[in-house]
């Protein structure tokens, strides 16, 4: 009777840890180290600023080091998962430095779960694209641009989410 009760213990212990590893291995866990981050140039980022479909875009220029920056990127993320549907776009330009993508921003992106596309602009030549981005930026960030083939604006600030939703709302009707 005991031996009977000892096998039975393993043989569910060991059932309960297969279901384990094949619960654990159909989830996709993203870590920083599988993170693909797409990093560009400026010239690479202008597609992000300039597209003319029929979408309105939100493009929010970033950084981990930057507390207004991370303040606000919950904002950011609930307007990207409530608008979605309706046919906006959020991204996230990091200006983040490339020697800290791998200790710093990738582990960012992963641990806060960034669902809004990001992307990392390495071009040191900011004095040549940031007037590329709007004439009256001074290069503080947190700063945003939103826009459609119809209308764009540019901000230098942060925003609480009912302002960005403000905002945005009058780039759809």
């Amino acid at each position: 009777m005991k031996y009977t009760l000892l096998i039975l213990t393993m043989i569910l212990c060991f059932s309960c840890k297969e279901e384990k590893k094949d619960a654990i291995a159909e989830t996709q866990i993203e870590t920083p180290n599988t993170l693909e981050l797409e990093v560009h140039d400026f010239n690479g980022i202008k597609k992000y600023l300039t597209a003319t479909d029929d979408k309105t875009y939100v493009v929010n220029f970033w950084a981990t080091w930057c507390a207004p920056c991370v303040k606000e990127l919950p904002y950011f993320e609930t307007l990207n998962s409530e608008y979605k549907t309706k046919d906006v776009e959020v991204i996230l330009i990091s200006l983040d430095f490339p020697s800290k993508y791998e200790s710093k921003l990738k582990p960012f992106i992963v641990d806060k779960k960034l669902q809004s596309k990001v992307v990392a602009l390495d071009d040191a030549d900011a004095n040549s694209w940031i007037p590329k981005v709007d004439e009256s930026w001074s290069g503080a960030i947190p700063a945003t641009v939103i826009f459609n083939k119809n209308k764009r604006k540019f901000y230098e600030k942060s925003f609480t989410y009912d302002e960005l939703e403000t905002e945005l709302k009058q780039f759809l009707n």
